[in-house]
């Protein structure tokens, strides 16, 4: 039984292999088609990258801790990610992926392009406009007036009334919405790589500040499990790549290659997923959140995570460029941001503090139990005293 075992596993690694040299072969090839570039242009390329890498997680975990501090202030209750949502996601991930994968391989291309083309249109020219949004308040001379409106659609009465559609939203707002939709329609017409990267860093900051991670524990679940979700879709299969070669939405930053050389009509592009800036990003911003927690001074869990996510994609750049193939960005830029903070807070003697943190702490059932049951009894007694009034 045991030396079955062994013979299954030795033929599966024996077939990612063959699979890994299917791969850089084709890699390889597609290479060679595609015009060569400079030692200065990729240089250059790359280099915007992990500037456009790093942006949308400062910015973006600049915005998460106003959003937490708002949300605190006003007793909404924020959406956080659990501890089930983040084993459950790389599963989640893995059937979207081989979903889009099998529809490219079945359906034509531009028919699927066409369609995601429209609906990232919508959802890029709504992050663009949220995210210009401060920016244009901050701007606008005062000559501008700011007018406000607010458009209420409700159901039901009394106490079974809902609102459907509660949005407020001034003249700047609509400014930002006409600009957005231009650069909307600019992506449209032209598929420009400027347009395409001014709607993935407005979805990467956006998701960086709204995705929030409620403690330490989700956050090392979810990289966890994400770090073997890119292992195996880059290496183990052609899946990944075929599918971020297919896809023609703005789900990925590009940069080319051979701008000095070609301008602004650069065709041969190098390129990096959002999900390499927003998943490790989300997690920054939760250590962020986690010193702002504390009041200190510096913010050292975040900056030295930080500068471990520039160090991670910079190994991931580095050994792509020496075996010519793909990589998969989590498995260098995962054990970097989990292993930084655990090795800050052993250092700082924290680990304990880091572990028990909470962004929005659970009620527990006993004291939930012991709450309700107070609520319960004044209700009561209110009662009581309302039926003596009455006699």
């Amino acid at each position: 039984m045991a030396d079955e075992v062994i013979d299954s596993v030795k033929e599966t690694i024996k077939g990612i292999f063959e699979n890994v040299n299917v791969n850089v072969k084709n890699e390889t090839a597609s290479n060679e088609k595609k015009p060569p570039s400079s030692p200065e242009g990729i240089a250059v390329a790359y280099g915007s990258l992990v500037i456009m890498a790093m942006l949308p997680i400062i910015f973006g975990s600049i915005r998460s801790v106003k959003l937490h501090k708002l949300k605190k202030s006003t007793g909404e209750k924020a959406d956080t990610m659990t501890k089930k949502d983040a084993m459950y996601f790389p599963l989640f991930a893995s059937g979207a992926l081989f979903g889009l994968y099998l529809f490219f391989k079945i359906f034509q291309k531009g028919h699927i392009n066409f369609l995601l083309t429209g609906y990232f249109f919508v959802l890029g020219v709504i992050a663009l406009a949220h995210l210009l949004s401060p920016v244009m308040n901050s701007l606008m001379p005062a000559a501008v007036p700011k007018v406000p409106f607010h458009i209420l659609f409700t159901s039901g009465e009394g106490k079974h009334k809902e609102d459907l559609i509660n949005y407020k939203f001034s003249t700047h707002d609509i400014v930002c919405l006409v600009i957005s939709s231009v650069i909307g329609v600019w992506y449209l017409l032209k598929k420009h790589w400027i347009a395409n990267n001014l709607f993935g860093l407005a979805f990467a900051i956006n998701g960086v500040e709204m995705l929030h991670l409620n403690n330490f524990v989700t956050g090392v679940i979810l990289l966890s499990g994400l770090f073997f979700y890119d292992i195996f879709w880059v290496f183990g299969t052609n899946v990944m790549v075929t599918v971020a070669k297919s896809f023609e939405a703005p789900i990925k930053l590009v940069f080319p290659q051979d701008l000095i050389d070609n301008g602004l009509n650069a065709s041969n592009f190098a390129m990096l997923g959002l999900g390499d800036i927003v998943i490790p990003g989300i997690f920054i911003a939760l250590l962020l959140r986690f010193d702002d927690s504390k009041k200190r001074k510096t913010r050292i869990y975040f900056y030295s995570t930080l500068a471990a996510y520039f160090l991670g994609l910079m190994a991931t750049i580095f050994v792509m460029h020496v075996f010519k193939h793909a990589q998969p960005a989590l498995l260098y830029l995962v054990p970097a941001c989990m292993g930084t903070p655990l090795l800050v807070a052993l250092i700082r003697g924290e680990l304990k503090v880091l572990f028990a943190y909470e962004d929005h702490p659970e009620e527990k059932p006993e004291k939930k139990e012991k709450k309700e049951k107070e609520e319960g009894s004044s209700s009561g007694s209110s009662k009581k005293k309302e039926s003596k009034k009455a006699k």
